[in-house]
C-alpha cells in the first residue's frame, strides 16, 4: 500500500521549531501493528493517520511504541493538510477519535482546536517524584493521564533535567512541569512521557487541556498565552471554555511524499 504523507512543525511559524507531527491519509485504516509499525519507523513524537468519512475525518495518533487517546500537536498538523493540501476551500474540519469529536477552525494566528478540558487534584508529591525531578515540587496535581509538578521559577523549569528511569516508573504516563513566567507569557511548561516512547515532547497539546484548568484557577483568567520550553520550543495561546480547552496555533509545512507500507 502507497499513501501520501507529510511532515509539519506545529505550534510554531518557524520551521526546526515547534513540534514535528507526520501525517498519514488513508482510505481506511490498515492493522493496529501496521500503523504502529509506521509511527515507530517516522520515530517522531507522534504519527497521525487520517480516513475521510463523508465530509468529516476520523483521527489516530501513535508514538513510536504506543497508540494515545489524545494528541494536540498532530491534530493541528492533520487539519493543516486537510485545509491546505486536501480541501483548501475548508475552513472547517472535525475530527472523531477516542477523545470524542474534535473541532478545528482556521484562526488568525493559524487554526484553532477545541478539546476536551483535562481537570486535576491536588495530591501530595507521589513516591519517586521528587527523586525524579532533582528537586521538590511546591504543588503536584493528578489526573488520569498525567501528574503535573508545580516549580518556584520558569528557570526551574527551563533548567529541569529529570531521570527518566525514574519517571518512567511513576504511575502515570506522562509528567508536565510548570511555572509563572517571567517574561512575555502567563505561564511556561515542559512534558516527559517515557513511558510512551516520548522523552520529552517539544509542545505538547494535550498538556495544556490539564494546565489551562490549572492556571485559570490561580491567575482567575481564562485566556493564557502559553510557551513550552523544550529544546525546540513553541508556543501558543490557550483559552478555558467551561469543560473545553481552546489552543490556537500555526503550523509550518516541512516535506510531503509518499509512505509505502
Amino acid at each position: 500500500m502507497r499513501a501520501p504523507i507529510f511532515q509539519l512543525d506545529a505550534f510554531t511559524t518557524r520551521r526546526f521549531t515547534g513540534n514535528p507531527a507526520a501525517v498519514v491519509v488513508l482510505q481506511s485504516f490498515p492493522e493496529e501493528s501496521v500503523m504502529q509499525a509506521v509511527a515507530a519507523e517516522n520515530n517522531l513524537a507522534e504519527t497521525a493517520f487520517l480516513v475521510r468519512e463523508d465530509a468529516e475525518y476520523r483521527l489516530r495518533w501513535f508514538t513510536p511504541t504506543t497508540e494515545v487517546p489524545l494528541c494536540g500537536h498532530a491534530t493541528l498538523a492533520s487539519a493543516a493538510v486537510v485545509m491546505e493540501r486536501l480541501e483548501p476551500a475548508r475552513s472547517r474540519v472535525v475530527f472523531h477519535s477516542a477523545s470524542g469529536p474534535l473541532t478545528v477552525t482556521r484562526a488568525s494566528a493559524g487554526y484553532l482546536m477545541n478539546f476536551p478540558a483535562r481537570f486535576s487534584e491536588a495530591v501530595p508529591p507521589p513516591p519517586g517524584l521528587a527523586e525524579a525531578l532533582g528537586l521538590a515540587p511546591l504543588e503536584v496535581y493528578v489526573n488520569a493521564f498525567n501528574y503535573m509538578a508545580v516549580l518556584e521559577s520558569e528557570s526551574a523549569v527551563r533548567t529541569v533535567a529529570p531521570d527518566m528511569a525514574r519517571v518512567r516508573r511513576l504511575d502515570r504516563s506522562g509528567l508536565i512541569v510548570t511555572a509563572a513566567s517571567s517574561g512575555d507569557h502567563d505561564f511556561v511548561s515542559r512534558y516527559f512521557a517515557p513511558a510512551k516512547g516520548i522523552p520529552e515532547d517539544p509542545v505538547t497539546g494535550a498538556a495544556h487541556c490539564m494546565l489551562a484548568p490549572y492556571w485559570a484557577s490561580r491567575l482567575h483568567k481564562s485566556e493564557f498565552r502559553a510557551f513550552q520550553a523544550s529544546q525546540r520550543g513553541g508556543g501558543m495561546t490557550c483559552r478555558l471554555i467551561g469543560e473545553r480547552v481552546e489552543m490556537e496555533g500555526a503550523c509550518v509545512f516541512y516535506m510531503e511524499g509518499e509512505v509505502e507500507f
